[in-house]
């Protein structure tokens, strides 16, 4: 059996940051040391029905303005947001035993931002990206067979960033920092962005 882990020091608003993008890059930092794939997050949409649809994508950056993640905008999701542009995301560390939710507005990063991370990817992501027609039907022949084709195509030269693959960057209104204990009697703060930009910081009961 392995040896339990330490609790967590009590989380407490003298020891939290002011600004919870602070807060998020401390706890992020952590959990890229003890987590095995710490970017790891859910993405929650609603669809043209008004039904919640979520599913697992990567964070790839995060800063003042908010958190980015890439994917096509012919996916369903990208469909979703383009309709309705507010999402919520979810990061769970369970060897941390911490959660970070996010919710907020969604907008399109510029050309400039995605062509950038799309040329950072393994070229045979990006061969993937540029044939993969995202959410759709299709059978694996199917999908081997544009793969191998364009991979053809191509010799040794790069694929180009297609048009539908970009950057989406979710600008929170509100970001929560849950911290369990032992006892049960979890540690709760969310942080609430004011009309003026200020975040109210308030304690949550578990």
């Amino acid at each position: 059996m392995s040896p339990r882990r330490p609790e967590n020091p009590p989380l407490d608003r003298e020891h939290a940051a002011g600004d919870p993008i602070d807060q998020f890059a401390a706890w992020f930092g952590e959990a890229q040391v003890a987590v095995p794939l710490a970017e790891a997050m859910t993405l929650a949409t609603i669809d043209a029905e008004g039904s919640p649809d979520a599913r697992m994508v990567l964070l790839k950056g995060f800063g003042p303005d908010g958190f980015r993640f890439f994917t096509n905008y012919e996916s369903a999701k990208g469909a979703e947001l383009a309709s309705n542009p507010r999402a919520a995301l979810v990061i769970y560390w369970r060897e941390l035993d911490r959660q970070v939710r996010i919710r907020g507005t969604v907008e399109r990063l510029s050309p400039e931002d995605s062509d950038a991370y799309f040329q950072s990817r393994p070229r045979d992501s990006r061969i993937a990206a540029a044939v993969s027609p995202q959410s759709r039907r299709i059978e694996r022949e199917e999908l081997d067979r544009l793969y191998d084709n364009l991979a053809h195509k191509l010799g040794d030269s790069d694929p180009g960033r297609p048009e539908s693959w970009v950057g989406y960057l979710v600008r929170p209104d509100s970001i929560e920092f849950w911290q369990g204990r032992d006892s049960r009697m979890h540690d709760r703060f969310l942080y609430t962005r004011e009309s003026g930009g200020s975040w109210r910081i308030e304690r949550l009961a578990p």
